[in-house]
């Protein structure tokens, strides 16, 4: 019988979300583990390798290429990123009061958080580049003499840089045209059943955790990463 695909994806985005869930599943274990003992780190570990081969093995893919650690970086920056965003969002209320709004305006958090922290990767990026293109030096003096802590400012002006790069990185992977064996497409189907299964105990557990249940939503990861294929450009002036 011939061998179909279970899922709608192009092998290539299929695998490498498999890979950005797989790398949330490790760095979550400590709260996941509690609720399913079979998730310890000799199982991530196992889950990454089986990945791994399957993109060098199936689509001819090299796991020691920098793209391959780019889909961890866009998830390692992602969550930090954006609890820095919000911590000086809230600093900014406190310490501005009724300027406080057209500064969280200038800096593009009324245009992008909301959908950031829904976890759409591009308008977290964007919200980075209003950030880091609002933020003037004399703002900047403002906010530490303040209080705010300069290094926690320059910290998310470096995240847009750093998520910008590992975004357009990835594209890269999904350039692939390498045809599939059916033996192949045995393996990818594994690969994504367990994954699926993961994605619906994971994201179970943290439903009421907007960023932690996106990063295991699998439409929403092909989701961004597809938005990520998109070169984003800063804006040229602050936002008004």
């Amino acid at each position: 019988m011939t061998q179909t695909r279970v899922y709608v994806s192009k092998d290539s985005d299929m695998l490498m979300a498999s890979k950005v869930i797989a790398t949330s599943l490790s760095n979550q274990l400590p709260d996941l583990s509690m609720v399913r003992s079979n998730w310890t780190p000799e199982y991530a570990q196992a889950l990454h390798t089986k990945i791994d081969t399957a993109m060098e093995d199936y689509l001819g893919l090299d796991k020691k290429k920098a793209l391959r650690d780019a889909t961890a970086a866009l998830t390692e920056i992602q969550a930090p990123a954006l609890q820095a965003l919000q911590f000086l969002k809230t600093q900014i209320e406190v310490d501005f009061g009724e300027d406080a709004n057209e500064i969280v305006k200038t800096l593009g958090y009324d245009k992008y958080l909301k959908a950031a922290r829904a976890g759409d990767q591009e308008a977290l990026i964007q919200l980075l580049f209003a950030f880091k293109k609002g933020m003037t030096n004399a703002l900047k003096d403002d906010m530490v003499a303040k209080g705010t802590n300069p290094a926690l400012i320059d910290n998310v002006i470096g995240y847009a840089t750093q998520l910008s790069e590992a975004n357009l990185a990835q594209e890269s992977l999904k350039s692939t045209t390498k045809s599939v064996s059916e033996t192949a497409v045995a393996a990818l189907n594994e690969i994504y059943n367990e994954i699926i299964g993961i994605c619906k105990i994971a994201s179970a557990y943290y439903q009421h955790d907007e960023i932690l249940k996106a990063q295991f939503t699998f439409s929403r990861v092909v989701a961004n990463m597809n938005a990520g294929g998109k070169k984003i450009q800063e804006p040229e002036e602050p936002l008004e």
